[in-house]
């Protein structure tokens, strides 16, 4: 029987969990989402294959669980950055700047590589779940600026953050291309409340 290494069995079970999360983690990182397989992870947490059937039914399984950690990652992020701001313009631009600060410090990239791997059908719904959890400050910053189509108002505004974060990639100064899109998204946005 192998050793218990928390005080109870419901802990190393959680910390087991995670040391296969974390070994899932920096293999992606390192080497792409298609870098995991159970075999692999298996290998990085020094724990034998078959223990990950007993935490995960497949690799897209404990992708997905990847994903969500990331997302809830993120999602702390900017609710972070807008929180105690009550000026809904002023949530819009932290929200919009640390969602472009994410991307220019290349955690985005494990998100869009994790992306690729084939979602089991039933953690599709919880990965939308926390999508919707990210944008949810957003959205209600963008209700309260009195804006007379949200749709059109978020859209607009991912097409900007698309943008920035298309040029951010590309190697152009981060912190300038943050201010660059949030003064012309708020410009936009203020024009449009107008409106």
């Amino acid at each position: 029987m192998p050793k218990i290494q928390a005080p109870t069995i419901a802990l190393h079970r959680e910390l087991r969990r995670q040391q296969l999360i974390d070994a899932a983690m920096e293999l992606a990182l390192t080497n792409g989402a298609e870098a995991i397989s159970v075999a692999a992870v298996a290998a990085k947490a020094g724990l034998a294959r078959s223990s990950i059937y007993e935490y995960f039914a497949s690799s897209a399984d404990l992708v997905a669980d990847l994903v969500l950690e990331e997302l809830d990652y993120y999602t702390s992020r900017l609710a972070e950055a807008v929180a105690g701001e009550t000026d809904a313009f002023q949530r819009i631009e932290l929200w919009v700047a640390e969602s472009l600060r994410y991307v220019a410090d290349g955690r985005h990239m494990l998100v869009k590589s994790l992306n690729t791997i084939n979602t089991p059908l039933d953690r599709k719904e919880e990965i939308l779940l926390g999508h919707r959890r990210m944008m949810a400050p957003l959205q209600e910053a963008l209700f309260e600026a009195g804006l007379p189509d949200l749709r059109i108002a978020a859209a607009l505004l991912s097409s900007i953050t698309d943008a920035a974060s298309i040029r951010i990639d590309a190697g152009n100064n981060a912190e300038l291309e943050i201010q660059s899109a949030v003064t012309f998204a708020l410009a936009g946005l203020r024009a449009l409340s107008k409106s």
